[in-house]
């Protein structure tokens, strides 16, 4: 179909299509004029969500699951339920009375909760913000700015209950916690002071450091006596050689008894060999050399005697410290493990001491969390009685209607020329006839100058095509 056959239709059609368009346009200025009249109420809300590092990083803002989550309590039967309850719309005569009629098997808080429901369109007012628009559709204006500020107040509310009320569980939960944690603390408390009594402990590091320092004192002590005693036991087995001893050599009267016996036996020679043996200067000179021999034996017994003395005790000092250090080495084995008992208990302390603290740090701030009343969102708008309806909107709706009036009145034109097609143009008689088209005759009422175009401008079509027009003077 080209243009010119589908102008020739609506010229041929065109009352048909004016009547649907009528009735179109007439059918949008009833429903404008019948239709309910919805007014809308919107409350704006701004929300204080401090958004973590990385969904700063992520979103570049406001965690849109933070605002999402605010969104859905809005939406929520609590603060539905509340809103119900603060309009106290059970109350009201109508209210019942609507609900007695639906009959739809609710209680009448389960069918408000529901009804003031169907109002609500709650919406972030631009993406990535922290304000949200609380608005509120209802064929009463006031009504709508009304119930739209009590979602407002109930959101408020809810949140806060949101928040106050596991505080309040977790005090109650925290507060027995500190009772036992206490109780745990005085138990490990008494349990150690008990211990140090028992024990007599005072200051466990100081006097194991003291008994520590008094056994290092005693093992220092021990090994000398040892290695004295080892020394005198030496010395000891060589007195069989005492002339070769140290001692022996380095005493004053054994060297002076050697010098005299010397001197005497020198003497006693000389005198030996001048008188004779039998002479009594020599006897007396004998018998004073045997006289410092003995002398000098016995000196060197008494040396060799100290020898021994000396070892012997050498013998019973080791065996006296050893035995102090053994006694020492067992006391401070015993204050040891004393101390590692009461480090035990002490630990003990400390973790129920930590434990308490802990306990208690948390107990405090959620009891403080709990007296906590103030909301995370902040009004920035009440919502006020609209003064003019949301929908339906005329422009809108006249529009709607002239474009829908318009398309359905071109497509019954077309649609009545599809179940009764005419000829209405020359392509027409040759297309559907098959014939060429030699002439168009003038409609009756086509006035005279009209006549005389048409017979100057005609063509001349055969099979189609147009023919050369005539030449003057040819029939």
């Amino acid at each position: 179909m080209n243009l010119s056959h589908f102008l020739a239709v609506l010229r041929a059609r065109w009352l048909a299509a004016a009547v649907v368009f009528a009735v179109v346009v007439a059918a949008a200025a009833l429903y404008l004029v019948l239709a309910t009249r919805v007014y809308t109420a919107t409350a704006t809300l701004l929300i204080d969500v401090k958004p973590d590092p990385v969904s700063s990083m992520l979103y570049g803002g406001t965690n849109p699951a933070q605002i999402n989550t605010q969104l859905d309590i809005i939406h929520s039967d609590r603060v539905a339920q509340r809103v119900v309850q603060n309009l106290k719309l059970a109350d009201l005569a109508d209210m019942r009375a609507a609900w007695a009629s639906a009959k739809s098997g609710l209680t009448i808080q389960e069918w408000l909760t529901d009804f003031i429901e169907n109002g609500l369109d709650p919406k972030v007012s631009a993406p990535g913000s922290n304000v949200i628009n609380i608005s509120y559709r209802s064929a009463d204006a006031r009504f709508a700015s009304t119930a739209a500020n009590a979602y407002v107040q109930a959101y408020l509310e809810t949140s806060i209950e949101l928040r106050v009320d596991p505080a309040k569980q977790y005090t109650g939960f925290f507060t027995d916690q500190q009772k036992d944690a206490r109780d745990a603390l005085e138990a490990a408390q008494n349990k150690l002071s008990a211990f140090q009594k028992e024990k007599g402990i005072i200051g466990t590091d100081d006097k194991f450091d003291l008994e520590m320092s008094r056994l290092t004192a005693l093992t220092q002590e021990l090994v000398t006596i040892q290695t004295a005693r080892v020394d005198a036991s030496t010395r000891q087995g060589q007195i069989g050689t005492a002339s070769q001893l140290s001692e022996v050599l380095g005493n004053g009267t054994v060297n002076g008894l050697k010098a005299d016996l010397s001197s005497a036996e020198l003497k006693l020679q000389e005198l030996s060999s001048r008188y004779g043996d039998k002479h009594p200067q020599v006897q007396e000179a004998r018998a004073q050399v045997n006289e410092l021999k003995a002398k000098l034996s016995r000196a060197m017994g008494d040396v060799t005697g100290a020898i021994g003395v000396d070892a012997r005790v050498s013998h019973a000092r080791e065996a006296e410290i050893q035995a102090a250090v053994d006694a020492q080495r067992t006391k401070v084995l015993a204050l040891k493990e004393t101390r590692d008992q009461a480090t035990v208990l002490a630990r003990d302390v400390e973790n129920a001491q930590r434990a308490y603290d802990l306990v208690y740090n948390r107990a405090s701030q959620t009891n403080l969390e709990s007296q906590n009343r103030q909301s995370n969102a902040t009004v920035i708008s009440q919502a006020t009685t609209p003064s003019s309806p949301s929908s339906p909107k005329v422009g809108s709706v006249l529009l709607m209607g002239i474009v829908a009036a318009l398309g359905l009145a071109l497509g019954t034109a077309l649609l009545l020329e599809q179940f009764d097609k005419r000829i209405r143009t020359n392509s027409d008689a040759f297309d559907f006839l098959g014939l060429p088209v030699i002439g168009i005759m003038p409609s009756p009422t086509m006035n005279r100058r009209l006549k005389g175009q048409m017979a100057m401008i005609q063509d001349r079509v055969v099979s189609g095509r147009r023919l050369p027009a005539p030449e003057k003077g040819q029939a």
